[in-house]
């Protein structure tokens, strides 16, 4: 039976895993010194929360959004003049 917690709430659940899967695991679990398999499934969904749901969920993106909504626009003329200005 996997334990995993999310704040202060406790949710039990058995689950079925590969023989893959139980390996993959493991090598989470002796890589962050994890105590159990809960732990590394509560890992492995912080990693999934942190590099793959989409950036704007996320309230640091709502708030670099805002800081750069703020932020005085440049002036750079026609494309041509920006390629010009990068280089390119």
């Amino acid at each position: 039976m996997l334990i995993s917690y999310y704040g202060d709430i406790m949710v039990s659940a058995l689950i079925n895993i590969d023989d893959h899967t139980n390996r993959i695991l493991n090598i989470i679990k002796a890589k962050y010194g994890l105590k159990d398999k809960s732990e590394a499934i509560d890992m492995m969904a912080i990693q999934y929360e942190e590099e793959i749901l989409d950036a704007e969920l996320r309230p640091e993106y709502i708030k670099k959004a805002k800081k750069i909504d703020k932020e005085k626009a440049i002036d750079v003329g026609t494309t041509e003049n920006l390629r010009k200005q990068l280089g390119m």
